[in-house]
């Protein structure tokens, strides 16, 4: 059974601190190397909740592992493989385990890699506005939630905690970081998504969208980091409910999106608290996530 000890935040004693971010919390291990702890915040909206799912950050974190080591061939990722629980004293030990990652320091670029396969979200709001998607213009009459005729890339910006991530051309990419690499970064996430969504189509899942996150180490190699392939970063949806024209089931964040959609938060004051239901569900959604996609029974630590 999960525990109900979710961890909002960490406070670990035996390394240096560096950064809290909407979901995962930094610490230096030496000169090259950092802790990535991936706690039991929620965000929505680019808004941090005040309500933590419990035991989220371990399954984001091995639904990660799951995908780093399977789409591995494709890119190189910031995985050392040294054991989180060996970097920290036994004091800190409870609140890695399980849900942490020792990576590689590397310069992060400032874009995520968005990539759709289906139009929903933001994608659908721009597409019933101009009929295209970021620019991108697509054959008329298509339903909210259809496949799109091909795979996009559709970039954003990456914005500091507190704002809103605004989507961004191809064009700004390769102003932010270079043609060469804008390309590299444009077409490694493609295939990522595409290898992926063929896979958890075999799982009965369909991947509708998902964002990646890049950085390059000394050599300007491109490295993939971040979390890959998580409901906190893409659209989950089962293949046998699947019905264009509106909203899906899900077993992502959409679930809370959904209800805090229904409240009159205005989605820029501090956001209302998650009732108990609406943690359990979230919950119960990522773990069946984890549970159809690996093809394992999730073991809570």
């Amino acid at each position: 059974m999960p525990t109900d000890n979710a961890i909002l935040e960490t406070k670990l004693t035996s390394l240096p601190f560096l950064h809290r971010g909407k979901v995962r919390d930094l610490y230096a291990v030496g000169d090259d190397k950092l802790l990535v702890i991936q706690t039991d915040r929620l965000s929505a909206f680019d808004v941090i909740l005040p309500t933590p799912i419990p035991g989220k950050g371990q399954v984001l974190t091995e639904l990660s592992n799951f995908w780093f080591k399977k789409l591995g061939h494709v890119i190189p990722n910031h995985l050392t493989g040294i054991d989180p629980q060996s970097v920290v004293s036994a004091a800190d030990r409870a609140q890695v385990a399980g849900r942490s990652m020792v990576v590689r320091k590397l310069k992060p670029l400032l874009v995520e890699a968005v990539v759709r396969g289906y139009l929903i979200g933001s994608g659908w709001a721009d597409y019933k506005k101009t009929g295209a998607v970021c620019g991108i213009p697509l054959p008329a009459g298509l339903q909210q939630a259809q496949k799109l005729p091909q795979v996009l890339f559709t970039p954003s910006s990456k914005a500091p905690a507190g704002e809103h991530d605004e989507n961004i051309t191809y064009a700004d990419v390769e102003k932010i970081v270079g043609a060469k690499l804008a390309a590299q970064v444009r077409d490694v996430s493609i295939r990522l998504y595409s290898e992926a969504a063929d896979f958890a189509a075999q799982r009965g899942v369909i991947i509708a969208d998902t964002k990646f996150e890049f950085g390059v180490d000394a050599q300007n190699n491109l490295v993939l980091i971040d979390e890959i392939l998580t409901p906190d970063s893409s659209r989950f949806w089962p293949a046998d409910q699947y019905a264009p024209g509106g909203s899906q089931p899900s077993y992502d964040k959409q679930f809370v999106r959904d209800w805090l959609e229904s409240t009159t938060w205005d989605k820029n004051s501090p956001p209302p608290p998650l009732p108990a239901d609406v943690v359990a569900r979230t919950r119960s959604k990522y773990v069946e996530a984890f549970e159809r996609l690996t093809g394992e029974t999730f073991a809570w630590k």
